[in-house]
């Protein structure tokens, strides 16, 4: 509880001490005329309160740990420390000429990859592909149109040899049957007629050997014309069958000539159908194809994209700025020094984006919280630190007990060891839910807004914080200075109007950091004696 609570032990000393007062005050009468008056107190109406006390460290609102995040050589620094900045500002910067040849190299990477995508877009291998198909189309067609034609002028071939075989063998019929009516006009008889048709195959020498009797024929047909006619009716018939003949071999002939060039039509549209497969598979492999070659180039175009900006940003990093308003408070380098790559970061204070002092190496507040004995680095490992000065939160860790008391929004009185005359109202903000060992002590940090600040307040000052944990307001009262225990119960001394001074048990209620609560025995107004000051 707070120290300025008044313990039972206290309260037992204190009455002793006023006894010794009263003895002082009894001998003094008794060697005096006009007796010292005590130092009295009123009974009055006023509030009653309790709570918890701890030490802590007033810290900024809010502290940021500036840094470069990939280290470098310190080039410039535009600030010092105690300046004000703007959000925005530059406060430092390292060498970039490797951090910007790297972004070029990034940038020509990314260019290579889309001038790969654009010429997938733009190829004609899938435009070629389909007119490839499209003229192979074209040529079938015309295949089968030329073999047909082909094949209908061979089969009128077929036609025309076959209607000229029809004509000769008509002419060999009539030409037969000329040489019958002469044989019959000369008076043959029908088996010589017969005869000299069926001998019509032998050769001319068969037809040489008959010449004596047909020459002695021809002495009795001199009379006869019909039988004049016999020799040229059979040479007729002989020149109709060899005409018949040669025209059966021209229908052959033109049968062969259909089927060869039937034959040769379907492999010409055989070999013009497989032209059209191999451009349809080739159309249909480009056209499938394209799209999943242009998606996985606009893919690598997208991560050459990311790599450009991851290089963008390493440059930009190189020109540290002020995030937010705020004032330097350390800066760890000069032009010239190599900075390490920034990593730290802040403890933040319950419900706060003030640091927990002492545990961050950058904390203004390390020395109040009585870490180390030799002076700490300001702003630790970090190169540049930014506090918010303009408003001040009070951290302070509480033990188990007396957090457990503690809620938010409750009132805080805030005195400040560097600045004696001063007191500051606060509230709490928040309590941490976990604890912290500190010195093997489980505590519980505590962040309580101060109200209104002062200028001689700084960052870090040693402050110590009271918590109103309770309040019983416009309550008849005495002050806890006033009180004593006599047998058991608390007890002051009451100074009448004429002097006279009486000791008067009362009914003690709540009892608060310097007042206590009267619930019966006193009356307002009445005046009690104070211990005499030391």
């Amino acid at each position: 509880m707070n120290g300025r609570l008044v313990p039972t032990g206290r309260l037992r000393r204190i009455g002793v001490a006023g006894c010794g007062a009263l003895v002082v005050l009894l001998l003094a009468s008794c060697t005096s005329e006009e007796p010292s008056r005590p130092n009295t107190a009123t009974v009055q109406r006023a509030a009653v309160t309790s709570g918890v006390s701890a030490t802590g460290s007033m810290s900024a609102a809010s502290q940021q740990n500036m840094g470069f995040p990939n280290g470098g050589q310190l080039t410039n620094v535009f600030v010092k420390v105690g300046d004000r900045v703007e959000p925005g500002q530059v406060l430092a910067t390292i060498d970039d000429f490797a951090l910007r040849q790297a972004l070029e190299q990034q940038q020509g990477q990314l260019r290579s990859q889309q001038a790969a995508l654009d010429r997938l877009i733009n190829s004609p291998v899938a435009a070629g592909a389909r007119d490839t198909l499209a003229q192979a189309q074209e040529i079938l067609d015309k295949t089968r149109k030329q073999a047909d034609e082909s094949l209908d002028a061979a089969e009128q071939e077929i036609d025309n040899a076959e209607r000229k075989l029809a004509i000769d063998k008509k002419a060999l019929e009539k030409a037969k049957d000329k040489l019958e009516a002469d044989e019959r006009a000369c008076g043959d008889d029908s088996s010589s007629s017969r005869k000299a048709e069926g001998s019509e195959d032998s050769d001319d020498e068969d037809s040489t050997t008959s010449g004596s009797s047909s020459s002695s024929q021809s002495l009795v047909t001199v009379s006869n014309p019909a039988c004049s006619n016999i020799p040229a009716s059979k040479q007729a018939v002989t020149s109709a069958r060899q005409q018949v003949v040669v025209s059966e071999n021209a229908v052959d002939s033109a049968k062969k000539s259909r089927d060869n060039t039937k034959a040769s039509g379907e492999l010409s549209i055989a070999n013009a159908e497989q032209g059209v497969v191999n451009a349809r598979n080739n159309a249909n492999s480009a056209r499938s194809d394209r799209p999943f070659d242009i998606e996985e180039q606009r893919g690598s175009v997208v991560s050459q994209q990311a790599a450009v900006a991851a290089a963008q940003r390493d440059v930009d990093n190189a020109t540290l700025r002020a995030p937010v308003a705020a004032t330097v408070s350390a800066i760890n380098g000069v032009v010239g020094e190599y900075l390490a790559p920034s990593s730290g970061t802040s403890s933040l204070a319950p419900g706060s984006g003030a640091s927990i002092p002492g545990v961050d190496s950058a904390s203004g507040a390390q020395a109040a919280a009585g870490i180390g004995a030799n002076p700490a680095r300001p702003g630790g490992t970090q190169f540049l630190v930014l506090d918010n000065i303009d408003a001040f939160q009070v951290v302070v860790p509480f033990n188990e007990a007396d957090a457990a008391t503690i809620q938010p929004n409750q009132k805080v009185r805030i005195s400040v060891d560097a600045v004696p005359d001063v007191t500051l109202d606060g509230t709490v903000l928040s309590v941490a839910p976990t604890g912290t060992a500190i010195s093997g002590v489980v505590t519980y940090y505590a962040t309580m807004v101060v109200q209104k600040s002062d200028p001689r307040i700084k960052d870090g000052q040693t402050v110590r914080a009271t918590v109103v944990t309770e309040e019983l307001d416009n309550v008849l009262t005495v002050p806890n200075g006033a009180v004593r225990q006599e047998n058991g119960r608390p007890t002051v001394t009451v100074v009448d109007s004429d002097g006279t001074q009486k000791a008067v048990p009362f009914e003690a209620g709540k009892v608060g950091a310097d007042r206590t609560q009267v619930l019966s025995g006193l009356r307002e107004g009445q005046q009690v004696v104070l211990p005499a000051a030391r």
